[in-house]
């Protein structure tokens, strides 16, 4: 499903990424683990392409996805790809369900659409009774939950997540966790997660460990 060859970054003398290989098949969920500074979220910004490598290439599906122009890039991230970060990111003037909603509206879909599968998210992730909440209304899970179904509410065959329990309590931390397996279990959705967490990393499908740049075998 996703591949990538020979991926490199540095940011001036600095070399963060030395020549990772790495490939993820459909609904696995995958952890990558490694000391701070090791270069895990710097390759899941360019998986993600949130960044791009100095040299190497990320296939998705047979697509080259860095070939394409910015603005190209931008639609297919937006379409394809979902993104859970440690900081759930939701904007505090918006309800959740609004928040959800969001990258429907940057896709350009059908409004009443986007609206009913967002409230169809909510309610699976328990949240249907908060849609009208803003953030500031609901709890540390609830928001990181309402981010979650954010990076669902397009549909992606990928979703990329960096520490996304590293500002939860262990309850809600082990509460989220649950959920990514349900979620792949239930949809087939597809993750790739950064996390310092050794018990979830040793639950999911495989464990990569990134060590100095590199993938450690």
């Amino acid at each position: 499903m996703l591949r990538a060859e020979g991926l490199t970054k540095s940011y001036g003398a600095l070399n963060v990424l030395k020549g990772v290989d790495i490939q993820i098949k459909k609904s696995e969920v995958i952890s990558i683990v490694g000391a701070s500074g090791a270069g895990k979220s710097t390759l899941l910004h360019i998986l993600g392409t949130l960044d791009k490598p100095d040299a190497g290439k990320v296939e998705l599906n047979g697509k080259d996805i860095f070939t394409q122009s910015s603005r190209a890039l931008a639609d297919f991230r937006n379409k394809n790809l979902g993104f859970v970060f440690q900081f759930h990111n939701l904007l505090p003037e918006f309800s959740a369900l609004e928040n959800v909603m969001i990258p429907g509206y940057i896709a350009r879909t059908d409004e009443k659409k986007v609206k009913t599968r967002a409230l169809s998210l909510l309610e699976t992730l328990g949240l249907k009774a908060r849609a009208d909440h803003k953030p500031s209304e609901l709890s540390g899970g609830e928001q990181q939950r309402v981010a979650v179904a954010r990076a669902l509410i397009n549909e992606p065959v990928l979703i990329f997540a960096d520490e996304p329990s590293g500002n939860l309590d262990s309850n809600n931390a082990k509460e989220l966790h649950q959920l990514f397996f349900k979620l792949r279990d239930d949809f087939g959705q597809t993750f790739v997660i950064v996390t310092h967490n050794q018990e979830f990393a040793a639950m999911t499908d495989r464990r990569l460990v990134i060590q100095d740049g590199r993938m450690v075998k």
